[in-house]
């Protein structure tokens, strides 16, 4: 499923927390899917029942990795993410960093790659201080 909206993602985290559902959250570019994005996302999906990616912005790519980036657009992104049996919900975000999302979603699980520390992840500390748990999941080659 991709969200239209970041209120139509919260409506569904909002209906899985619900039916009692470990809800996890993960964010990046994913501008160059290779193997290690998708074992990663898959690593991610098992720390919880529901995986959600917030998928960086064309703009936001831009500023993150430069002019000539992103090589696909966030429409392709997310359409392609959104096939991957991992993923249950992709929502974009135009910020610089996801942390309003994660304030707004408020997940059960903040999972990021290896090549972070979890004092570096963005959003674990309202993840943490509403119950829920950080992980850092090892870093793949890909």
């Amino acid at each position: 499923m991709i969200a239209q909206d970041w209120n139509e993602a919260k409506s569904q985290v909002d209906i899985w927390k619900g039916e009692g559902l470990k809800v996890v959250f993960t964010n990046g570019c994913f501008d160059i899917l290779h193997r290690g994005h998708v074992e990663y996302l898959a690593d991610a999906k098992a720390c919880g029942d529901k995986l959600i990616l917030a998928l960086n912005s064309d703009r936001s790519v831009r500023e993150l990795k430069g002019d000539s980036r992103p090589i696909q657009n966030q429409e392709d992104r997310a359409a392609i993410l959104d096939a991957l049996k991992s993923i249950d919900l992709v929502v974009v975000f135009d910020e610089d960093t996801p942390a309003d999302i994660v304030k707004m979603l408020v997940p059960d699980v903040l999972a990021k790659g290896g090549d972070y520390t979890p004092d570096t992840i963005v959003g674990a500390d309202t993840v943490i201080e509403n119950g829920g748990e950080v992980k850092v999941i090892p870093f793949r080659p890909g």
